[in-house]
């Protein structure tokens, strides 16, 4: 008899503990992840040891800042040749391969070689944000973790994104949107059992942060007004703009890596030669250089001018698109912020300038337009939405933010199949869910679809009376499964139709000598997706059918045939359009 549901055991406890700890522990790898980054970004720029968290921009080493880039692509090109490939990148794509592919499980060297390889190449200028690599890492760190423990691949999983969690909600303080993207790009599924530790990791990790650095929000914004009607209408339309942005934005990215992958050199060289790209730019303007968190914050507080704005977002796509499409390691989330909130910063100030009766403030046209170039590029749509509420703590955005973010979604799904998160691995064949729903099994019973005219036999009629009854062609001998009765009507067993013809018995030898088993059998009480698991399990094609809880008596059979034929509802719902009011004939 199959296990009935339920959303939570025990070991769920064992896991949110475990996941717990693991939290904490992210978020100290975060700090010290940042520390590094500022060790070799005062290293690289200033010639100083400290571990302070500086920028690049404001280095005086003239030309000389090119060749820092170059060199830092240097070193992450022979890691990743001696050390792992998989360093390449932002992470999480290559987390997302493990998921689907490999049990979750991800190398234990990639636990220090990508924060390693990340700190070099973002403390060396490199355009990219911590998080990226911080994700991977605690990722990494929840699988290391699920691969020394004796614990199930759907554990692990939950580990691994409970990992990468943590290590988001550390660096940004931001717990529900860490959690909403573990549910949109690495669990595939909204599920108790998972969902609860993957909050308790990011809860531990945010606490942790507010202990080492306040609570105050990421970036500062003056707070904004409500917005009216009409300016909810531009916001929206600011969105859908972005929206084909952010299209436009994963394309040129791939392009440009499909342009490094056609150069006659080995691609361990290639971080290097996007670092001539990355040393250039930051030498034209070196607010380009390295995090930029600052940068989001100038942006979204209007600290600088709309010719400024207009060239950093097109200065910081060129060097962040190259240095992403040479393979090099860093994370997408901040570089994407930045762009973004800049291009959304030129339309909001366009706004003011020359439609002043909308009501535009520019401060929310670039809130709005950093979270929806995520939306549309990811499809991560509600981690968006919060990332943005809850890096700004801005209330009065989140009307806005919704429209906006909708809207470039609603953009990116029609003009682009997959995702600058998934288009690296569906390259390699990997199939990356796209749409969560509740499971179509689960939502019907084993009584409304199994077939309840069953053919029986008898267990003391012979084997020569029954083939010959087999014989006759008609819709009751063409079945490939029997359920077999006592005289007094108990289930004895099943026994197929191969068994009934190929036996190496006698014509007088009886059926109930044939059952080999006991019984599989299902209720009529449970739902088809446990009659499906236990199926699997027993490797059967169908399970007799009894009536609810203590009922011994046998009330019809369930065959693989049925449960497909159980999706012809969902199919049917899905595809076929039809009017109900206002037909003839309606009520």
């Amino acid at each position: 008899m199959p296990r009935q549901f339920r959303p939570l055991e025990l070991r769920v406890a064992w896991i949110a503990a475990l996941a717990m700890t693991l939290g904490g522990i992210v978020a100290l790898v975060a700090r010290a992840l940042t520390a590094l980054i500022g060790l070799v970004t005062n290293l690289a720029f200033y010639g100083r040891v400290s571990t302070e968290f500086s920028s690049p921009a404001g280095n005086h080493l003239g030309l000389w800042v090119i060749a820092v880039p170059v060199i830092g692509g240097l070193i992450v090109g022979a890691m990743a040749r001696w050390g792992s490939r998989a360093i390449r990148g932002h992470g999480i794509p290559e987390a997302m391969e493990q998921v689907l592919l490999n049990e979750s499980r991800i190398p234990p060297r990639m636990t220090w070689l990508k924060p390693v390889s990340s700190a070099i190449a973002i403390g060396t200028g490199g355009p990219f944000g911590a998080e990226g690599p911080i994700i991977a890492t605690g990722g990494a760190l929840g699988s290391l973790l699920g691969q020394f423990l004796h614990v199930t691949a759907d554990e692990r999983k939950t580990l691994l994104a409970a990992g990468a969690a943590a290590g988001m909600a550390a660096v940004f303080s931001a717990p529900i949107s860490s959690v909403l993207l573990a549910l949109e790009l690495l669990l595939f599924e909204r599920r108790a059992r998972s969902l609860i530790p993957v909050a308790l990791a990011a809860a531990v990790g945010t606490g942790v942060r507010y202990v080492l650095e306040g609570n105050e929000p990421m970036f500062a914004m003056p707070a904004v007004a409500a917005p009216t009607l009409a300016a909810l209408a531009v916001y929206m339309a600011m969105g859908l703009l972005t929206g084909v942005a952010s299209v436009g934005i994963t394309k040129l990215t791939y392009a440009i890596e499909d342009a490094f992958e056609k150069l006659p050199v080995h691609w361990m060289w290639w971080p290097a030669l996007g670092g001539v790209v990355v040393g250039v730019v930051g030498y034209v303007m070196p607010a380009t250089l390295g995090v930029g968190y600052t940068n989001i914050s100038i942006v979204l507080s209007g600290q600088i001018g709309m010719a400024a704005m207009l060239t950093l977002c097109l200065l910081k796509l060129v060097s962040w698109s190259v240095a992403l499409g040479s393979g090099t390691s860093g994370g997408t989330l901040a570089p994407m912020f930045t762009i973004g909130g800049a291009m959304g910063g030129v339309m909001g100030a366009a706004c003011v300038a020359w439609l002043p009766g909308l009501h535009v403030d520019p401060h929310m046209a670039a809130l709005v337009c950093m979270a929806a170039i995520f939306a549309g590029a990811s499809r991560a749509f509600l981690t968006s939405v919060v990332f943005a509420f809850e890096t700004t703590q801005q209330t009065q955005g989140l009307l806005p933010l919704l429209a906006g973010c909708a809207a470039a979604y609603l953009v990116s799904g029609l003009l682009m199949r997959h995702t600058i998160m998934t288009e690296k691995i569906a390259r390699r064949g990997v199939h990356v869910p796209s749409e969560y729903a509740a499971d179509h099994l689960e939502r019907i019973s084993v009584g409304d679809a199994c077939s309840r005219d069953v053919v029986s036999l008898r267990a003391s009629q012979s084997l020569g009376e029954v083939r010959e009854w087999l014989g006759h062609d008609n819709a009751k001998t063409r079945h490939q499964g029997f359920p077999v009765l006592a005289d007094d009507g108990r289930l004895l067993g099943v026994v197929t139709r191969r068994d009934l013809l190929n036996a190496n018995m006698s014509a007088d030898a009886l059926v109930g000598s044939l059952v080999r088993r006991p019984p599989l059998v299902v209720r009529e009480t449970h739902t088809l997706r446990e009659a499906a698991d236990h199926m699997v399990e027993a490797d059967v094609g169908r399970l007799v059918v009894m009536g609810g809880e203590g009922s011994t008596r046998m009330v019809g059979i369930l065959t693989r045939g049925d449960l497909l034929a159980a999706h012809a509802r969902r199919l049917r719902e899905a595809r076929e359009a039809s009017r109900h009011l206002g037909r003839k004939g309606a009520a």
